[in-house]
């Protein structure tokens, strides 16, 4: 495959100009140049096998390496466009990006590194033919992540779906294949703060699983570390689920019960031993308690009223600077 990838040219598609091919190829790129060039020629290799037209478009989240210019240079050989975003606003952002630009019949959103095999591309179409709406990949096994790390997703996704309108799967990937309906739904939601996978539950359609295993990255590592996924999993949490509103409302109400019970207690005992001279330390631990179970509500507040002033602002979620595709030119 990798020799046919090289040798492709803009000749070895069929698809008249300005028809709307029958898939997208959407993949969000942040300093990925030792991983894209790769990964745009095999994309092809496998489209061409498997469609009559196809395009693919290429999101740089604001790289700071070679990807812009890696990706742009094959622009004039490929069915490629490449959009550069003025600055890194995240894979959320990109994603949406390339699904704003994708015009295709069915568009298929695929990582940069290509650990997600694209043999399994030809079973996601077959679902598809069969009347699946939405197909995406989930992880067969996460053998190659620390113990914390599992232990995290399988805290986060626990939590998420506790209170989530629809199950938000575990293991799914952002690997997926989506007819154009999924497509114009999921770029009709005018919220801002995105978090995809819940997204994707929440449009609904027909959906299909198809189970994979991840190969390692051929160049650099993943962009996603600790701090990255906290941000993601706080984004999801308020977006998708109350119930942490919901959880302090009952931690409330069951301080100020203990307070009322607690009361009465040292009424009753007053009454019957007679007054004791009260002790500073249950003092300093009570309010210490009220204090912190306060100021942690306040800022589970705040992460909420911090997601309604985003959406209030009305900015976009993300700014494209510059634009290739295969007719040369650059579109600011």
């Amino acid at each position: 495959m990798k020799d046919l990838a090289q040798t492709l040219e803009l000749t070895d598609f069929p698809g008249a100009p300005g028809l709307r091919p029958d898939l997208s190829f959407v993949i969000p790129a942040f300093n990925e140049a030792g991983n894209i060039t790769q990964t745009i020629r095999q994309v092809c290799a496998e489209a061409t096998r498997l469609v009559p037209s196809f395009e693919v478009i290429v999101v740089d989240d604001g790289s700071s390496d070679g990807t812009w210019a890696e990706a742009s240079a094959l622009a004039n050989a490929l069915p490629l466009r490449v959009l550069r975003l003025s600055r890194n606003f995240g894979k959320e952002q990109a994603i949406m990006a390339g699904l704003q630009a994708a015009e295709g019949a069915a568009v298929v959103i695929l990582d940069a590194d290509l650990q997600e095999p694209l043999t399994h591309l030809e079973t996601m179409l077959r679902h598809r033919a069969d009347g699946y709406e939405m197909v995406y990949a989930v992880r067969a096994h996460r053998d190659d992540e620390s113990p914390a790390k599992r232990l995290f997703t399988k805290a986060f996704y626990r939590l998420l779906n506790m209170g989530a309108e629809t199950p938000i799967p575990a293991d799914a990937r952002d690997f997926r294949l989506m007819d154009r309906k999924v497509v114009d739904a999921l770029c009709a939601l005018p919220e801002r703060n995105r978090f995809m996978k819940g997204l994707y539950g929440w449009v609904g359609f027909r959906t299909k699983a198809v189970p994979i295993a991840l190969q390692p990255r051929h160049s650099g590592r993943s962009k996603f570390g600790f701090r990255g996924l906290l941000k993601l999993g706080l984004t999801g949490l308020t977006s998708f689920t109350a119930w942490p509103l919901r959880v302090w409302t009952g931690v409330g109400m069951t301080v100020a019960l203990a307070s009322i019970v607690f009361g009465i207690w040292i009424a009753i005992r007053t009454m019957v031993f007679g007054i004791e001279v009260p002790g500073w330390a249950s003092v300093v631990v009570a309010v210490s308690l009220l204090g912190g179970v306060q100021l942690l509500s306040v800022g589970i507040l705040g992460e909420y009223l911090a997601r309604v002033f985003t959406e209030v602002k009305g900015r976009p979620g993300y700014i494209v600077a510059e634009e290739r595709r295969a007719s040369s030119d650059i579109r600011p």
